[in-house]
């Protein structure tokens, strides 16, 4: 099977592309590497060096490929930038997904499968709750906005003709090879720093000193099965979350990898910042009895997720 992952050279594509290529699919990657590094990608995979707010090189990329599946994982990713930028944000999220869309149609595309997030189309999860895929969304954050336009979009332009769509709504994502320096990704944040023995700031969740906002943790390697299974077209219903339903407060996440990387660690108190969810958590149920297996423990993640760059660092 012949498939283009557009963010291809990302955090997630990377390890998305690896893992199709494994299973002995042709494989592509479209990413303009503003975000991700092509050393994420084996030596063996083409990297089409194209942002997706380019229509004829996205075009171009796609008809001289002719991929059976798209995976388009391509986004702007950070919510406070999404509120600093909109335009940007829409620019590259809906109008790059658009771009997609056209192209994967102009090429015969069987399957598009579309990286949304649960993180943010839920809007505030109630106390106790866990949004389930037929919960309204009602993003407060540009991205969730962005991201839930696509959705509708594709939706409504598959409907009666072009690839059959799914739809992955991934919750927090973290795990090895995941970039410290980006405004995303608290737990490689937390981890560079932890390790580098600066202290932890937790951004409260209504106010500095509180335990933080709550997310659900979700680590890459249970991402990458649920993307795959997606692409083979081995998931039956067209939209499914990718979480774990297990809440964690950053306060959690922070002593978490204090007890792991040591307690000389300090854990600081930071305000709350522009644009974030309070509590974010999603029911991962139809996912998990899609998979047959139940997603990995937070704290296993983060020990391989540790070593991964305990490993970078004694490299360097």
């Amino acid at each position: 099977m012949r498939v283009l992952v557009t963010g291809g050279a990302g955090f997630i594509g990377g390890h998305l592309v690896r893992a199709l290529a494994a299973r002995g699919h042709e494989v592509e990657a479209l990413d303009d590497l503003s975000q991700g590094h092509a050393e994420n990608l084996p030596a063996d995979v083409r990297l089409h060096r194209v942002d997706v707010r380019d229509a004829a090189a996205v075009r171009a990329a796609l008809l001289g490929f002719r991929p059976e599946v798209v995976c388009h994982l391509a986004a702007q990713i950070s919510v406070s930038r999404s509120l600093r930028e909109p335009l940007l944000d829409a620019s590259v999220n809906v109008l790059g997904s658009l771009h997609v869309l056209e192209a994967s149609c102009a090429a015969g595309v069987a399957r598009l499968v579309f990286a949304s997030t649960g993180g943010a189309i839920y809007g505030e999860v109630p106390e106790g709750e866990r949004a389930r895929e037929d919960w309204p969304a009602l993003p407060t954050s540009v991205y969730g906005i962005s991201k839930l336009t696509v959705e509708r979009y594709l939706s409504a332009l598959t409907s009666s003709q072009g690839p059959a769509l799914r739809v992955l709504r991934y919750a927090n994502v973290y795990g090895p090879g995941q970039d410290p320096l980006g405004e995303a990704g608290v737990v490689a944040i937390f981890t560079e720093r932890a390790l580098a023995g600066h202290p932890l700031v937790v951004h409260g969740r209504r106010r500095a000193g509180d335990t933080g906002c709550v997310r659900d943790y979700v680590y890459v390697m249970d991402v990458v099965p649920a993307t795959l299974a997606a692409a083979e077209g081995d998931l039956a219903e067209p939209l499914l979350n990718v979480g774990t339903g297990v809440e964690t407060t950053t306060q959690r996440l922070a002593e978490q990898l204090r007890a792991l990387t040591g307690d000389a660690v300090v854990i600081e108190a930071g305000p709350p910042r522009p644009g974030d969810l309070e509590r974010s958590v999603l029911d991962p149920t139809r996912l998990t009895a899609a998979l047959g297996r139940p997603p990995v423990e937070l704290r296993s993640g983060l020990e391989q997720t540790l070593a991964w760059y305990r490993a970078r660092r004694a490299a360097c």
